[in-house]
């Protein structure tokens, strides 16, 4: 695998969000010149505040649905809210931010002559038929729900990569991510790990939709960052789009029990109805991220990662009780 050797001027647009702030660290780690972009509807200074007085970092107040002219060497494009409660309070928002997003950041790489990386979703997939989820499916996606905005807008700025590479010969980077949870999670998002760790924390009942027998992948944000690190370094001949997060599958129900477990909680277990078009599976294939990103796997155990997820919403809560 080829590694980076020398300062390049780096772009993160969601750069304060939960995986985008865990990319700046690894960027600024490898030397390289970071500017993080964001208009904090998600993300959080927080997230990033350890970095502001680094002098390879620059932080810039800015929504992807504008053009941008700034000169970068490469373009992470992470903006978008990606939990089902962010993505759902503005819709329409939601839509402009992947489509209007890719179009802008698509322009600015075209500009500057940029290789361009696409933070996509196995959302693209839908609510699959087939499992687990290989690249070559085309996905069953609702195009009029609830969730559509996110789904659909991913699907969309998918397109327009593609587009932009056979028009424009642009180099593009496309990945499809799985869930991924770990450290700087949004505390109220609606995902089911920092929901269960939070409910389980307070004492709370844990909320189970349906019968709790679907199934989710969960990739620790470390990993999910190597292979992006890793997808943005193979040649121009791998444009994606390449699936990456954990093949371990673990139902609702198994997750619940492990947090129960890990935080020693008394928290009971509680049934709601399934949301619409909530996916009853999903379980990325990674045969071709281990192919092309140098044998890449996800490393970390879900409970190793848990444990350290629970460590940082332990001090969260006991920070905002203490204020």
């Amino acid at each position: 695998m080829r590694q980076y050797n020398a300062s390049k001027k780096m772009l993160v647009t969601g750069g304060a969000g939960f995986l985008g702030s865990h990319l700046c660290d690894r960027l600024i780690e490898q030397g390289h010149d970071v500017l993080c972009v964001d208009n904090f509807f998600t993300g959080t200074k927080r997230n990033i505040e350890h970095l502001l007085d680094h002098p390879r970092f620059e932080l810039m107040r800015h929504d992807v649905t504008f053009p941008l002219y700034v000169e970068v060497d490469e373009i992470f494009n992470l903006a978008c809210p990606a939990s089902p409660i962010h993505y759902q309070h503005d819709p329409v928002q939601t839509t402009k931010t992947s489509v209007h997003g890719a179009i802008n950041m698509l322009g600015l790489a075209k500009r500057v002559r940029a290789k361009i990386l696409q933070a996509s979703t196995s959302e693209v997939y839908g609510d699959p038929e087939i499992h687990p989820q290989v690249e070559a499916y085309w996905g069953r996606v609702n195009p009029i729900g609830i969730r559509s905005c996110y789904d659909e807008g991913k699907r969309c700025a998918e397109t327009l990569f593609f587009d932009y590479h056979r028009q424009h010969e642009l180099r593009i980077k496309v990945v499809r991510i799985f869930n991924t949870y770990g450290p700087r999670m949004h505390m109220n998002d609606g995902r089911v790990v920092s929901n269960f760790i939070v409910q389980a924390l307070k004492g709370e009942d844990i909320t189970i939709y349906g019968d709790g027998q679907q199934t989710r992948s969960f990739c620790y944000a470390d990993d999910l960052v190597e292979a992006m690190l890793r997808m943005m370094n193979t040649g121009d001949e791998v444009p994606g789009p390449i699936n990456i997060g954990n093949p371990g599958e673990f139902s609702m129900l198994e997750l619940a029990n492990k947090v129960i477990e890990l935080t020693g909680s008394k928290s009971k277990l509680v049934r709601m109805p399934l949301p619409a078009d909530d996916p009853k599976q999903r379980r990325p294939d990674i045969s071709l991220a281990q192919k092309e990103l140098g044998g890449w796997e996800p490393k970390t155990q879900l409970e190793e990662g848990l444990q350290k997820t629970i460590a940082y919403f332990d001090q969260i809560l006991s920070e905002s009780k203490a204020a």
